[in-house]
């Protein structure tokens, strides 16, 4: 028996540095649905979006938080250029909204219609490169990547193949940090 029933994701909280604007990204961008807004004693906010299955999307507003370090708390803005993805350790590298499969172009039309720079549709397969050209056996997501207004990078994900199998997918030992290692 386990010890703890998880089931899935409440809520994700960010940071945002402008309010009105995230809500306008999230809500007239990527259509979500705005559902709790909360004042905070300091004079800050968090607001909370709808992503489907009970889940939500939240940020924070705070008047007084620090600027973004992009490289070190989040993904640098020319990862998509570059393909540089590294992120400090207890930092959010991404954010991945399930998307059916079958809607993977269409969502990327309706992104850069929307203005918004977004990759090609990839698919992450079991390969050297991490990714194939063409969905084949190797594949198991196919997904798509771009940047909110505060360089919080984002992805359409979805699973081209149920995730599990020891046969298959678990093939790797976790690695131990390098300053662990004797």
């Amino acid at each position: 028996m386990k010890d703890f029933q998880i089931q899935g994701i409440n809520h994700i909280a960010l940071v945002c540095k402008d309010m009105a604007r995230t809500v306008d990204f999230y809500t007239n961008t990527l259509g979500l649905n705005l559902i709790k807004t909360i004042a905070l004693p300091d004079g800050g906010q968090h607001f909370f979006f709808d992503i489907g299955n009970g889940d939500a999307l939240a940020f924070f507003w705070f008047p007084q938080a620090p600027e973004a370090v992009p490289g070190i708390a989040s993904v640098r803005p020319d990862a998509m250029e570059t393909g540089n993805i590294a992120t400090a350790h207890a930092s959010m590298n991404h954010l991945a909204f399930n998307v059916p499969v079958e809607k993977m172009e269409e969502y990327r039309e309706k992104l850069v219609a929307k203005g918004v720079e977004v990759t090609p549709v990839l698919y992450h397969a079991d390969v050297a490169s991490g990714y194939v050209s063409e969905v084949d056996e190797t594949a198991f997501i196919s997904s798509m990547y771009f940047f909110d207004p505060d360089g919080i990078m984002l992805e359409f994900a979805a699973n081209l193949r149920e995730l599990g199998d020891p046969e298959r997918d678990i093939q790797h030992q976790p690695a131990r940090a390098l300053s662990q290692v004797n």
